[in-house]
């Protein structure tokens, strides 16, 4: 691809010389990382999201679909009624593909004999500079209710200083006000 940008680049008069391709973007975490894939917490195991998760997955979320409107997307688009099976799965298969792909790493924090969804972390690259990485979970409405938002949140903020690769972690909506961070990710005006 690369040739063929420097080639039209020289070959069409007037091509302007950002014709050329731009650099890859740096990988978000090293080739030799090796990326948690089962861990366990006090009362709760994460484990990567994906379709075999999909039925409890839905069950945790639709059953807190107004909490997580406030506390986690702040959108009524997710989640939202009428999500169907399709679309359910859809997303596990792209969180799935995210994660073997080390784009991004979404998990499920499920009971610890694996049958019930607690609540999600997700793992991704922070667009704003400074941050190695941004963090954002959530809990359902009972959990959230039984205080277990909190003790999840403390959880992972050790656990992202002990076994990830980042000297910085943003935790939006958290650590950081959810004012601040949309002011932060917002595009700048060029000029």
């Amino acid at each position: 691809m690369r040739r063929i940008a420097i080639a039209l680049a020289l070959a069409v008069p007037g091509l302007p010389a950002q014709a050329e391709e731009r650099a890859a973007p740096a990988a978000f975490v090293a080739p030799d990382f090796a990326v948690p894939s089962q861990v366990e917490g006090p009362g709760f195991k994460l484990v990567p999201l994906g379709p075999a998760l999909v039925d409890i997955d839905y069950a945790a979320y639709m059953s807190s679909i107004a909490h997580l409107q406030q506390t986690f997307t702040r959108s009524t688009s997710w989640p939202r009624e009428g999500i169907t099976a399709a679309e359910a799965m859809a997303d596990m298969e792209s969180e799935a593909a995210s994660f073997a792909a080390r784009r991004s790493f979404a998990y499920a924090v499920l009971t610890p004999d694996g049958t019930r969804e607690r609540g999600c972390v997700y793992v991704s690259p922070s667009p704003v500079p400074g941050y190695g990485a941004q963090v954002r979970l959530w809990v359902t409405k009972a959990e959230y209710d039984a205080g277990f938002d909190a003790e999840l949140y403390e959880w992972t903020r050790g656990w992202m200083a002990s076994a990830w690769p980042f000297a910085s972690v943003a935790f939006p909506g958290r650590a950081i006000a959810w004012e601040e961070w949309d002011a932060l990710t917002k595009p700048r005006p060029q000029g």
